[in-house]
């Protein structure tokens, strides 16, 4: 079967983005720990749905990380708690987005699982970026998504490319794709805090809980 690099922090969008190629590739998932508040329930979520998927799973340390970020998701700085109001508004999501950004994260990552692909021959690297993450977050936007694929073509000797199904897709739209492929959305986890229990104030809580709520679905 051909296989595929699926980078899986354990929250929504991944997980139905690699729900997507599951049964048509064989997926190797990985998970990073960079010191964020939310590591441990990550790496958590991320075991449960590839035991329950029946994936392979592996945990990479990036320590260096940690120590370079400011990121409020790494360090002792509260983690915004914007209003849902907040949500489309995009200077007040970037400010949101400033606060949490870890330098280079979805670069770093992607360049790792394209060195993994390569060394496994995996045709695909499967990640979770999406449109409306990619308002605020630049490393989440189709643009980025076209250049690293564009960069790819030019610095690996193996055809391989990212896939990013939720690409074009708000969370209601990912929620409404994890149902069509039968996604382990239940077994995710959202927040950036880390506690035990998804704190549903920060905007990543905020955003999940808006799409399941407009599609009346009992948010978890």
């Amino acid at each position: 079967m051909k296989k595929a690099i699926s980078v899986l922090s354990g929250g929504l969008d991944c997980t139905v983005a690699t729900s997507v190629f599951d049964g048509d590739f064989e997926i190797h998932a990985i998970t990073f720990n960079y010191g964020q508040k939310a590591a441990k329930q990550e790496i958590s979520a991320s075991k449960r749905i590839c035991e329950r998927m029946g994936w392979t799973h592996e945990v990479i340390n990036l320590p260096w990380l940690s120590k370079i970020s400011t990121s409020s998701l790494n360090t002792n700085e509260d983690v915004p708690e914007p209003e849902e109001n907040d949500l489309d508004d995009l200077d007040k999501s970037g400010e949101t987005a400033e606060s949490v950004w870890v330098p280079a994260r979805n670069t770093v990552f992607t360049s790792i699982a394209l060195s993994y692909a390569e060394s496994i021959g995996a045709e695909i690297i499967i990640v979770g970026w999406n449109d409306e993450e990619g308002a605020t977050f630049p490393d989440n936007s189709k643009e980025y998504l076209e250049k690293f694929n564009s960069l790819i073509d030019v610095g690996s000797p193996e055809k391989i490319r990212i896939e990013a199904p939720a690409i074009d897709l708000n969370k209601e739209e990912i929620v409404e794709l994890g149902i069509k492929v039968g996604a382990p959305m239940e077994l995710s986890y959202s927040c950036y805090k880390g506690e035990e229990k998804p704190c549903g104030v920060c905007e990543s809580c905020m955003r999940r809980k808006r799409a399941f709520k407009k599609l009346k679905i009992k948010y978890d």
